[in-house]
């Protein structure tokens, strides 16, 4: 069965003035649209995988034939990075969390504001394209990781509970060359809900 984009949870401009409407425009349904077409190409000619979720394809790279295996892997994590992405912002986003989320956040890192600092450091420390994650550790606690390029902690055996695009074309319109700057006024569209969904789930 053939992977598809996900449409948005919001419209392009719920996210103003954080992120600009064009941006997301560009970011979903360009970009995350060719990750989707060329996942699928790349697993034209592997039946047996069919039946996998983006996840699990992730997590089992080894299964994928070499020679669309580093297809799979960029066009698959980029597929499942964006599509955890757009749902884990919103509108009327940002602030402090609450709920069993903060109170993992105040375990590992000392509070929100050390948590927010560290994440800006692994986002503006990623030389070049990639990510920057709060991924769930071995008993129940909470650590910072970055990925180059579309890479994700799916591959490495987690699953990650907040994650943050530092490409530049996730920012480039609005913020330019100031990816602090983006990080910045990207906490504001946090979606705590859904991260301390996330979070829950991966305490089950």
């Amino acid at each position: 069965m053939a992977f598809e984009l996900p449409p948005l949870p919001y419209p392009n401009d719920a996210l103003e003035p954080h992120i600009d409407a064009r941006t997301m425009e560009i970011h979903h349904d360009r970009h995350h649209g060719t990750y989707v077409t060329n996942l699928n190409a790349a697993l034209q000619n592997s039946p047996e995988l069919a039946n996998l979720s983006i996840e699990e394809l992730l997590r089992n790279l080894d299964r994928v034939p070499e020679a669309a295996r580093t297809a799979v892997r960029n066009n698959g994590g980029g597929h499942a990075n964006h599509t955890m992405f757009w749902q884990i912002m919103g509108p009327n986003g940002g602030g402090p969390p609450s709920g069993p989320i903060a109170q993992a956040l105040d375990q590992a890192f000392g509070g929100f504001d050390a948590f927010r600092q560290q994440l800006t450091q692994a986002g503006v420390g990623r030389f070049g394209s990639g990510w920057a994650w709060l991924v769930p550790t071995p008993g129940g606690g909470l650590a910072i990781s970055s990925t180059p390029n579309q890479d994700t902690p799916l591959m490495e055996g987690t699953t990650p509970i907040l994650g943050v695009d530092v490409w530049e074309h996730a920012y480039y319109l609005k913020y330019q060359n100031r990816r602090p700057d983006y990080l910045a006024a990207w906490f504001n569209t946090i979606n705590w809900d859904e991260v301390n969904r996330r979070y829950q789930q991966a305490q089950r």
